[in-house]
């Protein structure tokens, strides 16, 4: 039995060759592998091109951007052979790729925002904030950003008027164009926009009345800054279907009443009218007990304040400087 079971030389010889050549071969294959992951590391160092994850025609577009500024030293980083979506002031979404992001803070830039901005179709976030030099209208290529949720152009010396074409951005959740040299009126359409949740407009060189659309913001609607303006006549009794956080609405020339805007089922609790020539008896608002600040110094208001307004969580009162 045992000679039955033995393996004859012959093919004993047989597997050990086979052995030793699959020995052979997983080495060679180690060695290929090692090789061609050593080629892929040099190449991708001597080519960064082939690693690189911004999209070439966002790429281009920046660049242009870049020239349009006259190559400042706040892009110094924006270098062709280096990935866009590691630049300064640019961000990338992580899935796609493409350029999501667009924001400059605290100066280096000069001129007027290039029209190239708008070839940026994946952009959400654009901001130009505190650059004193920049100056012109607000760019009417914006209007092509259909994916933008937040635009401000902030602390500069964009002049013209407030464009209406804003109102085509209906994904705009949050909309500042304060600190700026905007003049003229407000054009009504800015309420349409269906996601808008904040709007600044203070502190520019805005005329003419408060549109009477601005009582049909949308739910989401929670924040109205017009402040530091030369805004003047009655405010429209349509804003008394607003229900936002905060109003602000001091230092204009707005006339006549304003207590619409209060209400005891309203969840407002910021208002600040103060230094216009309003004119109501303040003893006949009714005003919720959300109200944590209240400021209405400088007006023609008269009467008394009201007992309610007492037993809320009201922190800040400002009435002097009335009837």
């Amino acid at each position: 039995m045992a000679a039955h079971n033995a393996i004859p030389i012959n093919m004993q010889h047989f597997f050990e060759s086979q052995s030793h050549f699959s020995s052979k071969t997983q080495k060679m294959d180690l060695k290929l592998s090692t090789l061609l992951c050593l080629t892929l590391l040099f190449s991708t160092i001597l080519n960064p091109a082939l690693s690189e994850l911004c999209n070439p025609k966002d790429k281009k577009v920046l660049l242009q951007i870049k020239k349009a500024f006259n190559n400042p030293y706040i892009l110094s980083s924006w270098k062709p052979k280096r990935d866009c979506c590691d630049w300064y002031s640019v961000t990338c979404d992580s899935t796609t790729n493409r350029v999501n992001s667009f924001t400059l803070f605290s100066g280096g830039l000069s001129g007027q925002i290039p029209p190239q901005v708008g070839d940026l179709p994946y952009l959400e976030l654009l901001q130009f904030h505190k650059q004193p030099n920049l100056t012109g209208p607000i760019q009417p290529s914006i209007a092509k950003l259909k994916s933008l949720k937040l635009l401000r152009l902030s602390w500069t010396n964009i002049s013209g008027s407030v464009a209406d074409f804003l109102s085509q951005l209906k994904n705009l959740t949050f909309l500042e164009l304060s600190f700026n040299n905007l003049t003229g009126s407000i054009p009504s359409s800015l309420s349409q926009l269906p996601n808008l949740e904040v709007l600044h407009l203070d502190r520019n060189k805005l005329t003419g009345p408060i549109p009477k659309s601005f009582g049909e913001f949308h739910g989401s609607f929670s924040a109205l800054y017009l402040s530091h303006n030369q805004l003047s006549g009655k405010i429209p009794t349509s804003l008394a279907k607003l229900d936002v956080s905060t109003i602000d609405f001091s230092r204009n020339k707005l006339e006549g009443d304003a207590s619409m805007l209060f209400g005891l089922n309203k969840t407002t609790q910021i208002v600040d009218l103060s230094r216009n020539l309003l004119e109501f008896d303040l003893s006949k608002v009714k005003f919720s007990k959300s109200l944590t600040s209240l400021d209405l110094n400088h007006n023609k208001i008269a009467g008394s304040i009201p007992v309610g307004l007492t037993q809320g969580d009201l922190q800040y009162l400002n009435v002097s400087y009335n009837r």
